[in-house]
């Protein structure tokens, strides 16, 4: 079996050229934004020394996905989305380069860090949906799932590698390097979308549209698909109370576990290594139909992994519990996505993927101030397990409502 077979027969999604192009490009640039976000956080704990200022940037990160994911659905449908991911990537290039000037000219403050966040934020609201509703114009509903899975293997390789350079290069250069390699690390993925023409449905663009009408048109569907609202209430679950990677790792690692930068890059790429294989498995299976069921084991898988990391004071078992979330964490979120977007039709896709991102990522301010509010009242092993105990008893009582009405069905 010569390698273009296997890539047929195993990752099909790579013999679509337009995705490749978006593939390769990805890979470099998301190396350059773990290393930042790797950066950013150990900034922030450096200027401050407080959980609860790292919670709250991380809450402002990510509050324009909250406010203005819906809007930004209804627009997407109506712009073509290379031109879209051309107009974000360049702008997160611009707003490392900010951060990387700041940081060199030692003038760096936590409101600058503040602000940045926000502005990313809000970049990323557009980007988010975008990102996730071109896939399918890229490669079409038969390799979609395979797309998503390798789409996240990429995610994942970055988050595996691009946290250890981060600690290293913050040990023995600063920061400044790090935020500059990022903003680098954006012109391949640039160049990649510039040569990409995809497959765009054109009877949904360039319209006039009531973006109100379109949001509430949007949100109706949502609630009349029984598949999609329910993998959208155990996204916006999972996604609140136990994926604050971003907040408990730094703390865990500078709090409880009493390491350095190296460390702690460390204990990021443990779970990026387990995403990163999680991904390449899902990826390889190439099944385009998951099962709900999937959805609320990996979820509850996620919640114990969780749960142990709140009673170990033991830097490697740390890794290895952080190793094990990054497989489950890959398994719920391909999936949930893939059922999403293969369960929603061309006109209301960036709708749709638009409340996707909401959940996903919106729900994260909450999450984030919850995790650092607990945390700084309390200690973060404790955040840890109520974190843990909080998601898997909402998972299990929305799998009970479902069977039961499932069941009157």
């Amino acid at each position: 079996m010569n390698t273009k077979s296997i890539i047929k027969s195993y990752f099909p999604a790579l013999m679509h050229k337009e995705f490749k192009y978006f593939w390769i490009g990805s890979m470099v640039s998301l190396i350059g934004t773990w290393i930042q976000n790797t950066g950013q956080a150990w900034l922030v704990l450096t200027l401050t020394n407080s959980s609860f200022k790292l919670g709250f940037v991380s809450a402002l990160q990510f509050t324009p996905v909250l406010i203005f994911s819906l809007f930004a659905g209804a627009v997407i449908d109506t712009i073509p989305k290379r031109k879209i991911l051309l107009f974000t990537q360049t702008s997160f290039m611009i707003l490392a380069f900010a951060l990387s000037f700041l940081v060199f000219t030692k003038k760096v403050q936590y409101w600058h860090v503040l602000v940045l966040a926000f502005l990313l934020g809000c970049i990323n609201t557009i980007d988010m949906p975008t990102r996730q509703s071109f896939m399918i114009e890229l490669v079409g509903k038969e390799d979609l799932l395979n797309a998503i899975a390798l789409n996240s293997s990429v995610f994942n390789a970055a988050r595996l590698i691009g946290p250890g350079i981060s600690g290293i290069m913050i040990h023995y250069f600063g920061f400044t390097l790090c935020f500059f390699l990022n903003a680098l690390s954006f012109i391949p993925l640039i160049y990649g979308i510039y040569r990409i023409k995809a497959k765009e449905d054109n009877r949904f663009l360039n319209k006039k549209k009531d973006i109100i009408k379109d949001i509430k048109e949007g949100i109706v569907y949502i609630s009349k698909n029984p598949i999609i609202y329910r993998t959208v209430l155990l996204i916006a679950i999972v996604g609140t109370f136990a994926m604050n990677y971003s907040v408990l790792i730094p703390l865990q690692a500078k709090m409880v576990l009493n390491q350095g930068s190296k460390e702690y890059g460390y204990l990021m790429s443990s779970m990026g290594a387990g995403s990163f294989i999680s991904a390449v498995l899902v990826a390889a299976k190439n099944k385009s139909n998951p099962k709900e069921s999937l959805l609320y084991l990996s979820g509850t898988a996620i919640s114990i992994f969780l749960i142990g990391m709140g009673f170990t004071k033991s830097f490697m078992v740390s890794a290895i519990l952080l190793f094990m979330i990054g497989i489950f964490n890959i398994l719920f979120s391909a999936n949930a996505n893939s059922r999403i977007q293969l369960n929603s039709c061309d006109e209301y896709r960036g709708r749709v993927m638009s409340v996707y991102s909401l959940v996903f990522t919106g729900v994260t301010p909450i999450g984030s101030l919850f995790t650092g509010y607990v945390s700084s009242k309390y200690n973060v092993s404790s955040t840890f397990i109520v974190s843990g105990i909080i998601t898997i008893i909402l998972v299990w009582m929305l799998f009970a409502m479902s069977f039961k009405r499932t069941s009157a069905e």
